[in-house]
């Protein structure tokens, strides 16, 4: 097998002769507003539309379970607690110890006495 003959490469145009840089769009006949903004309407942020009811998330549990594969889970809370877990029966006592830490944990138990 002969090896194949070089092709010559291809060739960038030569320089432009023109500007080089795109010129500025001209601007309007008057000096209102930006464009894109209505006259007359106010422009200032409005209150979050979503109301809070100051809940707030302390704990996460996390389920993997693929078609086939080997179920996983992990839970952690805002506490410091973070388990793993791997397998039906490990995953399984996992969530049913990650609901008992609901009722348990200190971020979420009222001391007694104390202000709520």
């Amino acid at each position: 097998m002969s090896p194949r003959p070089n092709r010559p490469l291809k060739c960038l145009p030569s320089t432009p002769t023109g500007p080089s840089l795109a010129q500025p769009a001209p601007t309007g006949t008057g000096g209102g507003a930006p464009k894109g903004f209505a006259e007359g309407v106010p422009t200032a942020v409005r209150p979050d539309q979503h109301m809070r009811d100051g809940r707030y998330p302390i704990a996460w549990l996390t389920i993997s379970a693929p078609r086939g594969a080997v179920p996983t889970v992990t839970s952690a809370c805002a506490c410091g607690r973070n388990r793993f877990a791997a397998g039906h029966r490990k995953a399984l006592a996992l969530i049913a110890d990650h609901t008992r830490h609901r009722d348990l944990c200190p971020l979420r138990t009222h001391q007694e006495g104390a202000a709520v």
